[in-house]
């Protein structure tokens, strides 16, 4: 995830923390949030581009895998053989490599953990105590053996979760080195353990159910841009992985249904002949069809098979390769067109407690994910995507688990359903970010979990216009911004150090670029870069500056103050109209200004002395004795009279047509003053109400704060009387104080209700059932 690296220092980690608080111009009001970003990201070189493309050399590693893997459903053991062939397209010449063995950290002795914080509470789950316990359960990897090609045993050294194999002799640039690993590992219970993959076990029924994930010792990432990705991995900064072909073959229980990343050869062999023919039914369907269907379900788990199978998946171009194992799993499937006319098979599989929502929903929820990710980045280019409940969510290539299940009676909450579907479209978008466009997630989490909860939120919002989205509206992020500095970071921290992991690694970024979209650029230029970052980046290995650059390389934007801000500071954006003052034009007429200026010298004559000696029925001296009053006590100074008038007439025929243009616009000039109380400079959008009830809204680009950065003042020409000034009246920038947006100030009363406090069993939602309590009803 989040560290750079810059040229210039060689290879000296620098926070991305201290450089969000530097200032070109210290002290000054302006010259430091417009400036350029410089040194706060890498070096352009022949490897990345000043556009943010990949650099005429641009190059990366190539890892193949060719997996055997053998599943005990009795101990819950996995023992595998793997083969992997390592191509060296770098040019740099390599004595070691290095792996990634992640079942690691789940070891007893893991680093791990010990290094969080923990608390006692009243209430404690079991996953808690474990954290504080801990286990004396054999898990982790179990290394048997490292050999080459020829069978030379390799020495190998192993940190935590990295090993390295040393090199019998340098792999040259352009070379392949091809070696075996066998191990085996206890799987975990992943409800109680901890992590993304490991088993679930249902004691009403006596099965397992398999996720099998981060499973294989995986090579690490070696790139031109921090040579090994060696961070150990802690369960939550994510992987960076080397694409490659796999080819894998799992041995499970005959009675079990395998799903996996890629492409199964050998349904033929696997499954009855009703379900291959229900299978190549699929190919043709345009609704989903059960493969495996719950009735098939519901007899497997009654009777355990002694005998076995093996499935074998091959997958080309990705990135990783995980599955999942049961007897307890429906299938199904159907056809699904992506842009240009390619065919994918969007599939479920799910057991009998998902089949209520899964059933009706997950394949057509796949379907769509795919449809409208493929028309904001590419077209998806992998045959299958696969979307399975795990109650859990994580996610692989072509695969990830979900969570979804309905109460016993069949009935679910509408929270239950909206949540299933936002947890698939975003596993199942994982597979554009980072799957495809792979970033390194253990340095940088918002470059995948970021850009893909923004483009989860376009897709929530294709589905239903009504879909209660949760991370992408600008007014959603803001009780995060207004958090204590003390409790936030830049987004461009490494994820380990973040507090707040949700709202700064998945909703701030998306946040960020929904704004980004819909107000800073519009939605055409924004569309247009983005996809140029998605197609250039497609299969390779990105970093925040290339996804900076290529932003602005395609649009034309200027976005470095936006980069500076959102993704580098931790200030909000809170921009109050401090005051309004009313002009205009004064155009020598006599028979215009006259009423006008009657009214101001009257005014100007009030008191609370006259006042008061009105209400108090003073007799005044020159109504008591009329003798007092003369010429002028009748006389209206404002009144147009034939010198003026002529006098007005000339002046106006010896005006230009410019001047004439102004004199007869009546127009009305308001002065607003703005002030910046958040810091974080934002674009105005201005909604003006006139009097005869009509509205306006006006936007002026955030570039107004770059000559003062704390305060403005802007005079707006209007032809018709001003009532009211509102900020930000579609709450798209995400001002984290909405009191001081409006003249004048409008307020909101807030609502409040008596209620008998309850405590809830932990685990149950206090969201209502509708439809329990609708069947119940009749």
């Amino acid at each position: 995830m989040n560290k750079f690296y810059f040229a210039l220092f060689s290879c000296t980690l620098l926070t991305s923390s201290a450089w969000a608080q530097y200032d070109n111009n210290p002290g000054s009001n302006h010259g430091n949030r417009f400036e350029q970003l410089g040194t706060m990201i890498s070096t352009p070189n022949e490897y990345r581009s000043a556009s943010g493309a990949p650099g005429p050399k641009y190059w990366q590693q190539k890892a193949d895998y060719e997996i055997n893997a053998t599943l005990n459903d009795d101990k819950q053991r996995l023992d595998g053989n793997e083969t992997i062939t390592y191509t060296n397209n770098s040019p740099d010449p390599l004595t070691y490599l290095w792996l990634q063995l992640d079942e690691n950290e789940h070891k007893k002795d893991a680093e791990s953990a010990k290094f969080d914080e923990s608390k006692m509470q009243s209430k404690m789950t079991i996953r808690q105590l474990q954290g504080i316990i801990g286990h004396d359960l054999d898990l982790g990897n179990h290394i048997v053996s490292v050999k080459d090609a020829n069978g030379t045993t390799l020495n190998y050294t192993i940190n935590q979760t990295m090993m390295r194999i040393e090199l019998p002799v340098t792999l040259q640039p352009g070379q392949k080195f091809r070696f075996k690993i066998n191990w085996w590992y206890n799987i975990s219970d992943r409800l109680t353990i901890g992590g993304r993959g490991g088993y679930e076990y249902f004691p009403e029924d006596g099965n397992y159910l398999y996720t099998m994930t981060q499973w294989y010792p995986r090579m690490a990432v070696y790139s031109d841009f921090q040579g090994w990705q060696n961070k150990q991995f802690t369960g939550r900064g994510e992987f960076a992985l080397t694409f490659g072909d796999f080819k894998v073959s799992m041995n499970v229980p005959a009675d079990h249904i395998v799903g996996g990343t890629g492409q199964c050869s050998n349904y033929a062999q696997t499954l009855t002949a009703a379900q291959l023919k229900r299978w190549n039914a699929a190919q043709s369907a345009t609704s989903p069809q059960e493969i495996v269907t719950l009735d098939e379900v519901k007899q497997t788990m009654k009777n355990h098979a002694t005998a076995r199978k093996t499935w074998t998946f091959h997958a080309e171009n990705v990135r990783d390769f995980a599955w999942v194992s049961s007897r307890r799993i429906v299938w199904d499937a159907m056809s699904t067109q992506i842009d240009g006319g390619k065919k994918v098979m969007a599939m479920s599989y799910y057991g009998p407690e998902a089949y209520p929502l899964y059933r009706k929903y997950s394949t057509k929820v796949v379907a769509h994910t795919l449809k409208t990710y493929s028309k904001h980045t590419f077209p998806y280019p992998y045959p299958v995507a696969i979307s399975v409940e795990a109650s859990n969510g994580m996610e692989y290539p072509m695969i990830c688990f979900n969570y979804g299940r309905a109460e016993k009676d069949g009935t679910y909450s509408e929270a239950t359903k909206n949540g299933m579907i936002g947890v698939i479209i975003h596993e199942v978008g994982h597979n554009f970010f980072p799957m495809i466009v792979n970033s390194d997630e253990r340095q940088w989490t918002w470059m995948d979990e970021g850009l893909n909860t923004f483009c989860q939120y376009m897709a929530e919002q294709e589905w239903d216009s009504r879909y209660p989205s949760q991370r992408g509206p600008a007014y959603k992020i803001v009780d995060y911004m207004k958090m204590p500095k003390d409790q936030l970071e830049p987004i461009m921290t490494n994820s380990e150090n973040i507090v707040m992991f949700g709202p700064n690694a998945y909703s701030k970024p998306a946040t960020a670029l929904n704004i980004l979209r819909e107000t800073v650029m519009g939605r055409e230029l924004f569309d247009y870069a983005f996809k140029t970052y998605a197609h250039r980046w497609a299969f390779k290995h990105p970093t925040p500056a290339d996804f900076f650059r290529t932003m602005e390389d395609a649009s034309a934007v200027d976005l470095d103050w936006f980069w500076r801000g959102w993704f580098f500071g931790t200030e909000p954006v809170d921009v109050s109209i401090d005051s309004v003052k009313y002009y205009r034009l004064n155009t020598k007429n006599p028979a215009v200004e006259g009423t006008a200026d009657r009214a101001q010298y009257d005014r100007n004559l009030e008191n609370i002395s006259t006042t008061r000696n009105k209400e108090g029925g003073t007799r005044f001296a020159v109504e008591a004795d009329t003798s007092l009053q003369d010429f002028y006590s009748k006389w209206d100074r404002f009144a147009a009279t034939p010198a003026t008038t002529q006098s007005y007439q000339a002046m106006y025929n010896a005006a230009s047509p410019a001047e004439k243009k102004l004199y007869d616009s009546k127009n009305y000039f308001y002065e607003v003053s703005f002030s910046n109380k958040g810091g974080l400079v934002t674009p105005l959008i201005i909604e003006w109400t006139y009097a005869d009830g009509t509205k306006e809204v006006e936007k002026i680009s955030a570039y107004i704060w770059r000559k003062n950065e704390n305060k403005i003042t802007k005079v707006f020409a209007k032809t018709k009387e001003v009532k009211g000034i509102k900020l930000d009246p579609y709450r798209e920038t995400a001002d984290i104080d909405e009191s001081n947006n409006s003249w004048p100030r409008e307020y909101q009363p807030s609502r409040f209700e008596l209620f008998k406090q309850q405590s809830l069993p932990r685990g149950v939602t206090a969201g209502p059932n509708p439809m329990q309590q609708a069947q119940k009803s009749q």
